[in-house]
C-alpha cells in the first residue's frame, strides 16, 4: 500500500512540474521578427495578441524572438513598450538576441538598454531552431 501511495504521489509531483512549464498548451508557436519596420513590428505583436484571443493565455506557449534590426521592438524606448508589457502579462515570452546585442554595442559605444520584458539569448536563429525542435511552430509574420 506503501508503495503505491509512493508511487501516486511522485505522479502528482511530475503533473505538476509539468504543468507549470506549459506542456498542457494546445500550441507552441515562436514569432519571428528581424525587420526594423515600426508596421512589421506592430504585426509581429498584433499576431501575437490574436494568438492569444484565439486559444486564450493557457492554451498556448509563445514566444517573439527578435534578431538583427528587429531587436529595436525590444528597445526600452520603443513606442510598443506597452503593448509588450500586456503581452508579457499573459505570459508571451520575448527573446533578445545576444549577437545583436553585441554588436549593436561596438557601433553604439554602449549596449543598448532593452524592454524589461525581454530576456537575452545566445544567439536569436538559435533560439528559433531550439524551439523548433522542442515542437514549437515557426511564423514570421
Amino acid at each position: 500500500m506503501k508503495k503505491i501511495l509512493g508511487i501516486i504521489a511522485a505522479m502528482g509531483m511530475l503533473l505538476s512540474v509539468s504543468a507549470q512549464a506549459g506542456d498542457f498548451a494546445e500550441q507552441s508557436i515562436v514569432l519571428q521578427i528581424s525587420d526594423p519596420n515600426p508596421f512589421k513590428q506592430t504585426l509581429v505583436l498584433n499576431v501575437a495578441n490574436n494568438i492569444i484571443k484565439h486559444y486564450g493565455q493557457d492554451k498556448v506557449n509563445l514566444e517573439i524572438v527578435a534578431f538583427g534590426p528587429g531587436l529595436r521592438l525590444l528597445f526600452a524606448e520603443n513606442a510598443n513598450q506597452d503593448r509588450i508589457a500586456a503581452l508579457s502579462s499573459t505570459g508571451v515570452k520575448f527573446s533578445a538576441c545576444k549577437n545583436t546585442i553585441n554588436a549593436m554595442a561596438k557601433k553604439l559605444g554602449h549596449p543598448p538598454a532593452l524592454n524589461p520584458n525581454a530576456v537575452p539569448v545566445s544567439a536569436g536563429v538559435v533560439r528559433i531552431v531550439d524551439l523548433m525542435n522542442k515542437g514549437y511552430k515557426l511564423v514570421k509574420p
